[in-house]
C-alpha cells in the first residue's frame, strides 16, 4: 500500500510539474484578423501541407507591387516609410490592410493624430494600442468601423511583428491597420 502511495505522489508530482513547465510558455504571435474563408461560394483552398526542418532559410513569397494599395485606392493616409505587409477580408465587403514600421507607436500616434486631425482613443495599455475612427460605424453594413489602429508589437521586451514578406527588415516595432470606408459608405 505504501508503494502504490509513493507512486501516485511521484506521479501527482511529475504531472504538476508539466503543467506547470506547459503554463510559462507564452504562444507565439498570430497576427489577427486571419483570412476569412471565402463568401463568394468559391471552396477554400487548403493549406499547404507542413514543410520539414531544414538548414536552409526558406524565402517568404514577396508583395507583388502592382497589389500595393496606394493612399488614393483606400482613402487614408499611409505613413511614408511604412511597408505594405498583406490585407485581409474582414468580411461585409471590407478588407484590413496592414502596414508594418519601426517607427515609435507613440511616434505614429502623434503622426495619425495630426494627419487625421482626429485624437483618436487608447483601446490597450498593454500591448498599446491606439484607434481612430474616420466615419460612422454602421453595424448592418460594416464588419469594422473606417479607421486607422495603431499597435505596438515591441512591448513587454517583444522583438516585433514577423515581416513575412521576404524582405528587410525582419521585424516591425508598430504595425499599423487601415480598414477604409466602402465606396457607398464614403458617399454618404
Amino acid at each position: 500500500m505504501r508503494r502504490l502511495l509513493t507512486g501516485c505522489v511521484i506521479l501527482a508530482l511529475a504531472g504538476s510539474t508539466l503543467t506547470a513547465t506547459s503554463q510559462r510558455r507564452q504562444p507565439a504571435p498570430r497576427p489577427f484578423p486571419r483570412p476569412a474563408t471565402p463568401t463568394d461560394g468559391s471552396v477554400p483552398v487548403a493549406p499547404a501541407p507542413a514543410r520539414p526542418l531544414t538548414s536552409a532559410p526558406v524565402q517568404a513569397p514577396s508583395v507583388p507591387t502592382d497589389n500595393i494599395p496606394t493612399e488614393a485606392t483606400l482613402g487614408l493616409p499611409i505613413y511614408p516609410s511604412a511597408q505594405f505587409l498583406t490585407s485581409y477580408d474582414a468580411g461585409r465587403g471590407q478588407r484590413y490592410y496592414l502596414f508594418g514600421t519601426n517607427s515609435s507607436f507613440e511616434e505614429m500616434v502623434r503622426y495619425y493624430a495630426v494627419v487625421l486631425d482626429e485624437r483618436g482613443d487608447r483601446v490597450f495599455d498593454g500591448p498599446a494600442t491606439h484607434m481612430f475612427e474616420v466615419g460612422r460605424f454602421r453595424e448592418e453594413e460594416m464588419a469594422f468601423p473606417p479607421g486607422v489602429t495603431v499597435k505596438d508589437y515591441s512591448w513587454n521586451g517583444s522583438e516585433g511583428y514577423l515581416n513575412t514578406t521576404g524582405s528587410e527588415p525582419a521585424r516591425f516595432r508598430t504595425i499599423i491597420q487601415l480598414v477604409p470606408a466602402l465606396p457607398e459608405q464614403a458617399r454618404r
